[in-house]
């Protein structure tokens, strides 16, 4: 697997991808600090479409990714992942409103698991998902991250 890094606003992004797209995404600081495993080779060349897209999101201009992925997932997780796919740019989802879009509305828990085992955040936009009384919820990424990134997309959408 290939990887490089990734400058933003919530800090330095770890992108790290093979032949059939991109497998995770990995963030600085919060529960899920992701580092490259010791087989992977730093190559930014293969990711330059997805640091254009990341950049763009960052600045305001792109609200929706055009990337290859390549998740490594459950089958239950990986619808979790198809429907946080379709939650629009600048909308947000409750774990039971996305349980529900899954065909399983008693499996919120499950859900917030599969949520919080997203392996490629932002492009797949699990900070979208908040409790069912709008409350912030955990974040891999922490919640300051999940706050900036919620805002940036109402910043950009009232503009």
């Amino acid at each position: 697997m290939k990887y490089t890094y990734l400058p933003s606003p919530i800090g330095e992004l770890l992108i790290a991808g093979d032949h059939a797209g991109i497998r995770c995404i990995g963030f600085p600081g919060g529960r899920h600090v992701r580092q490259p495993e010791v087989d992977w080779t730093p190559d930014p060349a293969p990711f330059a479409r997805a640091r254009a897209q990341l950049e763009a999101y960052f600045t305001g201009d792109l609200t929706e990714f055009d990337l290859p992925l390549a998740p490594q997932t459950t089958p239950f997780q990986g619808r979790v992942l198809t429907a946080l796919r379709r939650v629009p740019y600048g909308s947000t989802v409750s774990y039971g409103e996305l349980a529900r879009k899954v065909g399983n509305p008693k499996a919120s828990r499950a859900v917030g698991m599969a949520n919080g085992r997203n392996p490629i955040p932002i492009i797949i936009p699990c900070h979208r998902v908040i409790g069912a009384n709008g409350a912030l919820t955990g974040f891999g990424g922490g919640l300051e991250a999940k706050r900036f990134l919620l805002e940036l997309e109402r910043r950009v959408l009232v503009s």
